[in-house]
This record gives structure tokens, C-alpha cells and sequence, in this order.
């Protein structure tokens, strides 16, 4: 019976939530905290890229140190991938139920009260989605140049400080990145404060403070990775 009760129990889990998830609401949910993660690594990942800037071996023993863990790393991996399918896939949706739920468009047929990255939010999140897989297929498993991989410094751990440079020094790659970047801070300037939004923590009296926030959030993003490339190109870092 205890076996029966506890069977019953993970099914009406489940159906509740198939049942938030097909709702506007709970799609809402769903993007603002998978967004909250997704955020969150953006800010350690920037902290972590910054290390190329300290000594030649810091952004090595960094890497090393993660890859030391294989099942902590490997499951952040996995978990921020569901999170951005689920983050993607619900931000779709809901803007589907939004084109469906007003077929004609607004009054002379100009957008009100949008600012440019609510109107590209779903563009822009795409673009930095397939940026992402170029990105992990570029360093980190070695699809499009196999050689960065397989670079090591003078204590043999991979010199991921050497795989940058080199891969940063293909002009290219680098205004691949920037661009992408920017689309990733774009989003984020409009994204961030949504998270307050939908989560019911944004009030009239917080709402220009928010958005502030998350303006001011993204420029120190968008410098923060981008000095990388820029840094390499202009010959700054070898």
C-alpha cells in the first residue's frame, strides 16, 4: 500500500507539472528561473575568463582544477544545457501563444512601448544559442581545430591560456565572438529584469532600478568577455 501510495503520488507530480508547464504562467516560471541559472554561469564563466589576464599559468591550474571533477563539471554541463533547451523552448512557445492570442497587430501597426531587445529577445537568444554550441565545439571538444586540445604548458596541464590565443587570433572566431556577445548582453539587458517580473518580485517602484541593473549588468559582461579577443587581436597578449 505505502509502495501504491508513493506510485500515486510521483504520477500527480508529474501530471501537476505537465500541467504548469502547459501554461502561460508556469512557461513564465520555467524561463525566469532557468534564465536566473543561466545568468548566474554567465557571471562565473566571466570571472573564470578574466584569469587570462593574471599570470600564464592561472587559467590553466583554474581548468585543471575543474576537470579534476569530472562528475561536478560534467553535471553543470548537462544542467545548463536543459536549462537553456527549457529556457529556449518556453520563450518560443510563449511568444506562439502571444502572436496567436493578438492576430491583428497594434494600431498603425507599430510596436508600443518595445525597446530593441524585447523585440529581438527570441533572435538574439537563438543566435547566442548556436554561438554556444560553436564555442563548446571550438575549445572544448575539439571539433573545429583538434590541435588547440591537445597544446600543454611547462607543468603539462592543457594551456588553455595558449588555446585562447591561438584560437582568438583568427579574426573571424573573434568577431564571432563579439558579435555574440553583444546579441548575449542585448538579451540579458531585457532578460534580467524580466526575471523579477515573472517571479512577482518587480514593482513600479523597483521596475527603473531593475532595468538599470540589468543594463549596467550587461556592459560589464559584454567588456568582460570581449577584452579577450580584443586583447589578442590588437597583439596585447602572446
Amino acid at each position: 500500500m505505502a509502495a501504491s501510495a508513493e506510485s500515486l503520488q510521483r504520477i500527480s507530480a508529474a501530471g501537476l507539472m505537465l500541467q504548469l508547464w502547459r501554461s502561460s504562467l508556469g512557461k513564465k516560471y520555467v524561463m525566469a528561473i532557468t534564465g536566473l541559472m543561466l545568468f548566474g554561469f554567465v557571471v562565473v564563466h566571466m570571472i573564470g575568463n578574466l584569469q587570462f589576464f593574471g599570470d600564464a599559468t592561472l587559467i590553466n591550474e583554474y581548468a585543471e582544477s575543474l576537470k579534476s571533477k569530472p562528475p561536478i563539471l560534467w553535471g553543470a554541463r548537462f544542467g545548463l544545457l536543459a536549462a537553456a533547451m527549457l529556457h529556449i523552448t518556453a520563450a518560443i512557445q510563449l511568444a506562439h501563444s502571444n502572436r496567436r492570442a493578438r492576430p491583428v497587430g497594434y494600431d498603425g501597426g507599430k510596436v508600443v512601448a518595445s525597446t530593441l531587445a524585447n523585440r529581438t529577445i527570441i533572435v538574439s537568444g537563438l543566435t547566442v544559442f548556436a554561438f554556444i554550441v560553436f564555442h563548446l565545439a571550438h575549445f572544448t571538444i575539439g571539433w573545429v581545430n583538434a590541435d588547440l586540445l591537445k597544446l600543454t604548458d611547462a607543468a603539462g596541464h592543457h594551456d588553455v591560456r595558449g588555446m585562447m590565443i591561438a584560437g582568438f587570433s583568427n579574426p573571424l572566431v573573434s568577431i564571432f565572438y563579439v558579435v555574440s556577445v553583444g546579441l548575449l548582453c542585448l538579451h540579458l539587458s531585457h532578460g534580467v529584469a524580466s526575471i523579477f517580473q515573472s517571479l512577482g518580485l518587480r514593482s513600479k517602484k523597483t521596475e527603473a532600478n531593475l532595468k538599470k541593473l540589468a543594463l549596467v549588468a550587461a556592459i560589464i559582461l559584454f567588456f568582460g568577455f570581449c577584452a579577450i579577443p580584443i586583447a589578442v587581436m590588437a597583439d596585447l597578449i602572446k
